[in-house]
């Protein structure tokens, strides 16, 4: 997809003031030409050339999750391109004291250009847009990690220089955010996606109804199984993450012993081609989702990948706020 889009060099999708929730929001073009953005800040950065396209614009943070990846890369990426970011925790703010989305919503609408959210239950970050005047993005929510996964197709795409055919497969938790955001990438930008999950994990059924439908129309393939073996047979790409996300301590000790067989480990991938790239959007557990020979090996990409969240992200936030 992204080969055609620089060929014809003609596609460039409007998107400024925009929300960016889910990827299923944005067609494969949309998708494609933001990648192909991010490819070339990602260039243009590493040759030492300004990217000063968000000067005098600032950036509102919205944290009722902790962060690592997600606060470093959005708050370096605005200073990079000019702008400015401004770090709100709810313990900080009056949403954490009650005060309601809506209010939150519409005040700062008046005093910042967008607003990243991470937060807990998607139809949070739902009613905040609906009352927003500006931008809204999903830096993650229970149900979708968009920002994530647009980072994790950039790393595909820089690896094997294209997407459209490769065999992504992951594994674990499929009722998670990086499998609902994956299967909707995937399907996006022509890949076949394969989930496989413990019984009582799968993915969330509405989200595989509504890529099934996309998947017909564009040729991809997806599997939704119980079996890790079949999941990875000749995949390009093997995908995990935590077994218990933030907010499912207390059922660690159930999921580790219903995950353990969904460990990705060096049995399980030698199924997959020679070849294939191991991504996590970190952090990992060694030990439980996946095996450190994995995770440390050569297959490994996660820190392209973690770096990828910077570029991808920045491609994000000149769309939204400069177009």
């Amino acid at each position: 997809m992204l080969n055609a889009i620089r060929k014809g060099e003609t596609f460039v999708p409007n998107l400024k003031g925009k929300h960016f929730l889910r990827l299923a929001d944005f067609s494969p073009e949309e998708l494609g030409w933001l990648l192909e953005t991010a490819v070339q800040m990602k260039k243009t950065q590493k040759q030492g050339k300004p990217q000063h396209f968000l000067s005098g614009k600032v950036l509102g943070m919205i944290f009722e999750k902790s962060s690592t990846r997600t606060r470093v890369s959005f708050e370096v990426g605005m200073m990079q391109l000019g702008g400015q970011a401004i770090f709100l925790s709810t313990r900080d703010i009056q949403l954490g004291r009650g005060e309601t989305i809506a209010d939150t919503a519409k005040v700062l609408s008046r005093y910042v250009d967008a607003v990243m959210i991470r937060t807990f239950g998607h139809e949070r970050i739902e009613e905040f847009a609906e009352h927003a005047d500006i931008p809204v993005i999903n830096g993650l929510t229970d149900l979708h990690h968009p920002a994530q996964v647009l980072a994790d197709l950039l790393t595909i795409y820089e690896y094997k220089g294209r997407l459209e055919g490769l065999k992504l497969c992951y594994i674990g938790d499929g009722n998670n955010n990086m499998a609902h955001s994956l299967l909707e990438g995937a399907v996006k930008t022509g890949m076949d996606i394969s989930v496989a999950s413990p019984e009582g994990y799968e993915p969330h059924q509405d989200i595989v109804n509504t890529v099934k439908k996309e998947a017909e129309n564009v040729g991809s393939k997806i599997l939704i199984t119980g079996d890790p073996r079949e999941a990875i047979a000749e995949a390009d790409v093997v995908v995990t993450d935590v077994w218990a996300s933030m907010g499912q301590e207390d059922e660690m000790q159930e999921r580790l012993e219903k995950f353990a067989p969904f460990q990705v480990n060096e049995e399980l991938c030698a199924l997959a081609k020679k070849d294939f790239l191991f991504l996590h959007c970190l952090p990992a557990h060694r030990g439980e989702e996946v095996t450190a020979g994995v995770i440390d090996g050569p297959n490994s990409v996660v820190f392209d990948e973690a770096e990828n969240r910077l570029h991808a992200q920045k491609a994000i936030l000149k769309a939204l706020l400069a177009g």
